[in-house]
């Protein structure tokens, strides 16, 4: 049939081209090629308007820095990582991110603003609500600039990409991933976060959320050792206890004529005594034509409907099983009998000690024990965990952790580290994202995870520090704007984030007093904290064109916060040492702090003397990475 469509732009595209016959000025010109461009512009997929940001306007005359805020810093183990709260615009920081971290990403878990309607998320400094006819194109514009920097970040050979939604933006949100990640797997969780369920006038009370997950390269779900409230409310398609299969094939595939060689009499005794296997029987001759030896009794693959069928092996096969004692035979019902076999799946659990063998039967098949073995299982895509619900193990566990309500709706901390664990579980020095990072709980479930497996996964938190609606009307009468010292301290991010990390991690809430209470379906108290380390970022902004001084030096003062984020650790100077000049050279490399020097890194533009360069190259020096700020230099010519 005709695509009508295309033929309308075609014709057009054709009078459009008469017209640049017609005017071949160039004002007309570039106004033809804007129509003929906006004419061929995607048909078919997600079409919405695009915005500006302010990010982009101010990255117009300004590079994106970070700065650290010394006062906030969490050091309990100095052995382990640093990892990272970043207040500031998303953007700025993913743009900042990139520089240090593309393609480096293992995990990102984002929980961005659902667009409800209602004021609950501010776009370019200015609340979105149901009144706004842009509202759908805002949001999707505001995802999409994010999606692209995420999409550099991850690692393109295995990495997954996790992000919560509800109803109100799920299917836009899912033509977006879909067009942004069109290799990727994609799948779509449904999670009950409200048993109870939030209602919805003249609709049906909503009681889920969804989990979008983009698997990129080799990445897979793992199996995983799961609690009892999943195996009840969660049918598995993974069990790895020991699961013997049927020696006749069933299904496809599964007659006669399908495996020749699949078809010959096992021979028993009139006790059910295993004697032999026969040899395979060639399609056309009558099997009660084949002789055997008297007491010998054959037993064949025979359907219930009286039907030949065929066995899994051909017959030497079968022979090196059942000397292997993998076979297991049941009772003979004239020429027919029950048997099963240990599959490869089984042989190889043996053969690395998951399985044991406890002893043999009488007909020298294996006893196999695995009483010891922890099952594991895959789940569906339906959750309804009860730990996922969001106000017992959201709300309440946030309270309780900080000492009063200071945040509403946060998710619960172990749908968190569930959805983290069935990527994560094998990758305990992950490094894992989260730029919509509101209260905290990707850092805290990536702690716990740690904690229960000993493991070393790294946390960047990116949020912005925006005070509740109802906050900003009461400061804003008071005379006290965005910026003043009493507006910053109720910020999501000060008031909310860094206080849930450090009562987390100390044990102790705000108040000082020791957190009450267990982590779910362990042993851990809260108030035993986490071994973790923190450091406290913000977005900042510098001038391309300064006037008065060189851009590489204003640059300088924030290469420290480039390498920390980089690598999870300190610049201290000690054991990670940055020489941006001669002086530093001195100042760090002296005898006595020589020895204590893990990493060093070194500003290229210093000029040393080959006994300078001698000892750096001995303690393996690296430059500052050109991705932090080599365009914007060569963009001014430095």
């Amino acid at each position: 049939m005709a695509n009508l469509s295309k033929i309308k732009r075609d014709k057009m595209i054709a009078y459009l081209n008469q017209l640049k016959n017609q005017h071949g000025d160039d004002e007309s010109i570039v106004a033809l090629n804007e129509i003929e461009n906006f004419i061929l512009n995607k048909k078919f997929g997600l079409i919405f308007e695009e915005h500006n940001e302010y990010v982009d306007l101010m990255l117009e005359e300004n590079i994106a820095v970070f700065n650290e805020e010394k006062d906030l810093k969490l050091i309990t183990n100095s052995k382990k990582p640093i990892n990272f709260i970043v207040e500031g615009d998303n953007l700025q920081a993913l743009y900042l991110l990139e520089k240090t971290h593309r393609s480096k990403i293992d995990c990102i878990y984002i929980d961005p603003p659902y667009n409800t309607g209602a004021h609950d998320w501010k776009y370019n400094n200015d609340y979105v609500d149901s009144s706004d006819s842009y509202r759908h194109s805002k949001w999707l514009s505001m995802m999409k600039r994010r999606l692209e920097v995420a999409k550099r970040l991850l690692n393109p050979l295995d990495s997954v990409l996790i992000c919560s939604i509800d109803e109100k933006e799920y299917l836009h949100l899912g033509c977006l991933l879909e067009e942004m990640f069109p290799t990727a797997k994609m799948q779509m969780i449904s999670t009950v976060i409200n048993v109870k369920g939030v209602a919805r006038e003249s609709e049906f009370g909503r009681v889920n959320e969804y989990l979008f997950i983009i698997q990129l390269g080799k990445c897979a779900v793992q199996k995983l050792n799961l609690t009892p409230e999943w195996m009840g409310n969660i049918k598995s398609s993974g069990k790895d206890k020991v699961r013997l299969a049927g020696l006749m094939r069933t299904g496809t595939g599964s007659h006669r004529e399908d495996s020749p060689g699949c078809f010959y009499p096992i021979y028993f005794d009139s006790k059910n005594n295993f004697i032999r296997v026969g040899e395979a029987v060639q399609v056309g001759i009558d099997r009660h034509t084949i002789p055997h030896e008297e007491g010998e009794y054959p037993v064949w693959p025979i359907h219930k409907n009286g039907s030949e069928g065929r066995w899994m092996y051909r017959p030497e096969g079968l022979r090196e099983l059942i000397s292997k004692g993998y076979v297991f035979f049941g009772k003979r019902k004239g020429e027919t009998m029950g048997i099963a076999y240990a599959p490869k799946g089984v042989q190889d659990k043996i053969a690395q000690g998951l399985f044991k063998i406890a002893g043999y039967n009488e007909d020298g098949s294996i006893i196999i024990d695995d009483s010891d073995y922890e099952a594991l299982y895959i789940p569906g895509n339906q959750w309804a965990i009860a730990s996922h619900n969001a106000t017992e193990y959201g709300t309440k566990l946030l309270t309780n952790i900080i000492g009063e309500k200071r945040f509403d709706f946060p998710k619960s901390l172990y749908a968190v580290e569930d959805a983290l664990r069935f990527f994560l579980v094998n990758k305990k020095d992950a490094i894992v994202l989260d730029f919509f990072a509101g209260s905290g709980t990707t850092f805290h479930a990536v702690n716990l995870l740690n904690k229960k497996d000993g493991g070393n996964r790294k946390c960047i938190m990116v949020t912005n520090n925006e005070i509740s609606e109802k906050e900003e009307k009461r400061l804003t009468s008071l005379g006290i704007k965005k910026g003043d010292p009493e507006w910053e301290k109720l910020g999501i991010a000060r008031y909310v984030n860094w206080p849930r990390t450090v009562c987390s991690i100390t044990g102790k809430n705000v108040f000082g007093k020791s957190i009450p209470g267990e982590y779910l379906d362990t042993d851990i108290k809260m108030s035993s904290g986490f071994e973790s380390n923190v450091k406290y970022l913000k977005c900042d902004w510098t001038p391309r064109k300064p006037t008065d001084y060189l851009l590489s030096n204003a640059l300088c003062l924030h290469i420290k916060e480039m390498l920390e984020i980089q690598n999870f650790i300190e610049i201290d100077n000690i054991e990670n040492v940055l020489i941006l000049n001669k002086s530093d050279y001195f100042k760090y490399l002296n005898e006595e702090n020589i020895k204590n020097i893990k990493n060093i890194w070194v500003n290229q533009n210093i000029i040393f003397t080959s006994n300078e360069l001698s000892l750096l190259k001995r303690l393996k020096y690296r430059t500052i990475p050109k991705e932090f700020f080599g365009e914007e230099l060569k963009e001014a010519g430095e």
